[in-house]
């Protein structure tokens, strides 16, 4: 496993991140352990989850189904740099969502016994929150580091100018700010090279996508499909969309004699700014499949075709629409 600093940070995460949004929903509870225990044997130490994850208000299924996992011992917790996010609602009351001070305690608060632990790697907001300022958010992450509750703090669906609000505001405090950006980001989906990534080079984050397969478009839809998978509705709609890309892109990993998913994958682990690509798998299978992705190399050429295939945006703003 390959290892990288989390933008500016001295934290070590391995170049594949381990999502765990299927745990619970899609994945039962012993397979998701099975699943944390094999990234472990890979070395991938780098898990990724939210307090929203389980989709049952309140419960936090997910950081549950991980707190029981840590609480195995082995060193599970020790070797393990555990991300999880607030901001989504965890109630019907009006102060258990989004990012007020309030929220932040409790919420934090709640993630640390539901994820049996006495501190988070990495807390994240999972949206930006645009009627509290950041003054406030900054002085509440301040208290929970000086608590020892959290070590670095991240975002996640931040625009540019969100990112550059947050860094200016934590060094007027002489705060260390944010250490890394979430963001939706895949061949499919570039829009975030325009100024979220000039803004996380220049301020030192490092990204890690969501999505990475385009909700599974990149993942070799065609081929499944061709041996009786479904698709769902969503990915059906997309895929009607793109299908003349897809199809291309499906023929050019035949040529590279790669799986779809993992190219896609590669294509990410080739982007300087990308720390950790966030990965879901729902089977033990899926997490083995993607290691592959670490080891693909794309040459110019390859890169050149992908670009012909999924055009971005033409660059960081303004020279993509501008001069």
């Amino acid at each position: 496993m390959d290892y990288a600093h989390l933008g500016r940070s001295g934290l070590s995460v391995s170049r594949l991140c381990l999502g765990t949004m299927n745990f619970g929903p899609e994945t039962t509870e012993a397979d998701s352990h099975a699943i944390m225990d094999r990234a472990h044997e890979h070395g991938i130490q780098f898990f990724d989850t939210a307090n929203v994850y389980g989709w049952r208000k309140g419960e936090g299924v997910t950081e549950q189904i991980i707190g029981r996992w840590f609480a195995k011992g082995g060193g599970r917790r020790e070797k393990t740099v555990i991300a999880t996010k607030l901001y989504g609602s965890m109630s019907d009351w009006p102060n258990d969502t989004f990012l007020s001070a309030l929220n932040i305690r409790r919420a934090c608060d709640a993630s640390l016994k539901r994820l049996q632990t006495d501190y988070i790697d990495l807390y994240q907001f999972h949206h930006i929150d645009r009627k509290t300022p950041f003054d406030e958010i900054w002085e509440a992450v301040e208290v929970l580091r000086q608590q020892g509750k959290i070590i670095y703090a991240g975002s996640s669906n931040f625009a540019g100018w969100h990112i550059a609000k947050a860094q200016e505001t934590a060094r007027r405090r002489g705060f260390f700010g944010l250490v890394s950006e979430q963001s939706l980001y895949s061949l499919l989906e570039r829009t975030v090279e325009l100024e979220v990534i000039p803004a996380c080079e220049d301020y030192g984050l490092g990204l890690l996508p969501w999505s990475p397969l385009g909700g599974g478009l990149l993942g070799g839809i065609l081929r499944k499909i061709e041996k009786g998978r479904s698709a769902s509705e969503g990915a059906a709609a997309a895929l009607e969309k793109h299908r003349d890309k897809i199809e291309a892109y499906e023929a050019l990993c035949d040529d590279l004699g790669e799986d779809p998913a993992n190219v896609g994958l590669a294509w990410l682990l080739h982007q300087p700014a990308v720390t950790a690509p966030i990965i879901g798998p729902r089977t033990l299978a899926q997490l083995d499949g993607a290691l592959r992705a670490l080891e693909i190399h794309l040459d110019e050429k390859t890169l050149a075709r992908l670009d012909a295939l999924f055009p971005g945006p033409g660059g960081p703003a303004p020279e993509a629409y501008a001069w």
